[in-house]
C-alpha cells in the first residue's frame, strides 16, 4: 500500500541521518496508524490530514474529529496564513486541541483543524489535521508546515508537465523507483 511504501522509504531516510522538520501528508498517510508511530518512535514531528471520522482521544473521552471541532468555542479560533499562493495570503481559521494521550517527554500530540472564512464553512471546507512536534511549537509554525504542502504539491504538477513524472509503465517497484528518482533529478536539473 502506498503508506506502506512511503514508511519503508522514511524510514530508510531517517534511519540514514537525514533530518526533517515535519513530515506531511493526505488523509492515505494519516490514517495509517503504524506510519504515525513511526514517526513517533523516531521522534519525528509530522502533521498528517485525516479524515472526518478519525477517532481520537480528548479529556479522556474517545470521539470522532467532527465532533470535537463542534465543541470549539469562537475564541478557540486564529487567522493564520498558510503561506502565500497565487493570489497573495492564503488565510484559514485554526484551531488546536491538545490529544490526551501517552507521548515522550517533551512532546505533544495535537487535533489541528482548518476552516474556510466562510460565515457556515460546509464539511467539505474543514480540514483535519493530527500533529505530533515537540511541546514548544507554536500553532503558527504548524499552520506554516501544513502550507507548505501546497509548494510540494505544485512541485509535483510541474514535474508531471516538464518531465513526465507521471508517465511510467513499469511492473515493479524498484523501475517505477528508478523512474520517479530520475524525474526528481531533472526537474531540479530544470529548476536551477
Amino acid at each position: 500500500t502506498k503508506p506502506k511504501l512511503a514508511a519503508r522509504m522514511l524510514w530508510r531516510t531517517l534511519d540514514g541521518g537525514v533530518k526533517a522538520r515535519f513530515v506531511l501528508g493526505d488523509s492515505v498517510y494519516g490514517s495509517h496508524r503504524p506510519l504515525r508511530k513511526g514517526l513517533e518512535e523516531r521522534l519525528q514531528a509530522y502533521a498528517l490530514a485525516v479524515a472526518c471520522k478519525e477517532k481520537v482521544e480528548v479529556q479522556a473521552k474517545r470521539q470522532r474529529v467532527d465532533q470535537v471541532t463542534r465543541t470549539l468555542a469562537p475564541s478557540d479560533w486564529q487567522r493564520l496564513s498558510a503561506g502565500d499562493g497565487s493570489k497573495g495570503p492564503r488565510l484559514f481559521d485554526w484551531a488546536q486541541v491538545e490529544i490526551s494521550a501517552a507521548r515522550p517527554q517533551g512532546w505533544k500530540r495535537w487535533l489541528v483543524v482548518r476552516r474556510s472564512l466562510e460565515v457556515n464553512p460546509k464539511p467539505a471546507e474543514v480540514a483535519y489535521f493530527l500533529v505530533f512536534a515537540p511541546d514548544t511549537t507554536p500553532l503558527s509554525e504548524i499552520v506554516r508546515a501544513i502550507g507548505s504542502r501546497w509548494t510540494v504539491e505544485q512541485c509535483f504538477e510541474e514535474a508531471k508537465g516538464e518531465v513526465g513524472l507521471d508517465e511510467y509503465e513499469v511492473r515493479s517497484f524498484q523501475g517505477w523507483y528508478r523512474h520517479i528518482t530520475l524525474c526528481m533529478l531533472a526537474h531540479a536539473f530544470l529548476t536551477v
